[in-house]
């Protein structure tokens, strides 16, 4: 497991280079973000979402939109909403994988404006043999922290989850 999370990590220290930065949605509303009552990955939700500051709370949070979209070419795209504090100690990323039936596979990474602010990630991969269908699937997301070791190789530190149902349209 330990060399997984490392392979991961370094995938993630490698793909930020090119990673664009999440698209701040801040002060421009929360689209998508669960309102059933629930709290998700941090964030309440049993009043108006209108995608603030979240300043009464003091903690990193991650939600999964309730859908994903699987085009023509095989390309799967899933988002959600974040918010982190502090990314001093090293860089944050929003990673996301994908479960339809016994199919599993990453999707992306998208590195992390950590102000505080509520942000959407968006995280897209093109995924063949076999592709992904339209349908139910499931998500697991995850807000992780790359920081130095001991021994100077990235380790990975998990700041926030979230597995949700979607579908795939």
């Amino acid at each position: 497991m330990r060399v997984r999370l490392l392979i991961a990590a370094g995938v993630l220290l490698a793909a930020s280079a090119v990673a664009p930065l999440a698209h701040a949605g801040g002060a421009a509303g929360a689209p998508g973000l669960p309102t059933d009552g629930h709290a998700h990955g941090g964030f309440p939700t049993d009043g108006p979402t209108d995608g603030g500051s979240l300043d009464g709370f003091a903690a990193d949070g991650l939600s999964v939109h309730g859908y994903g979209t699987v085009g023509d070419d095989a390309t799967v795209t899933l988002s959600g909403m974040y918010r982190c504090l502090d990314d001093s100690a090293g860089p944050v990323f929003v990673s996301s994988t994908l479960v339809q039936g016994n199919r599993s596979a990453g999707i992306g990474g998208t590195r992390a404006v950590c102000d505080g602010h509520l942000h959407e990630w968006v995280n897209t991969s093109v995924v063949k043999d076999p592709a992904y269908r339209p349908g139910a699937a499931r998500v697991r997301a995850t807000l992780m922290q790359l920081t130095s070791g001991t021994t100077g190789l990235p380790t990975p530190g998990f700041l926030a989850t979230e597995e949700a149902d979607v579908e795939l349209r």
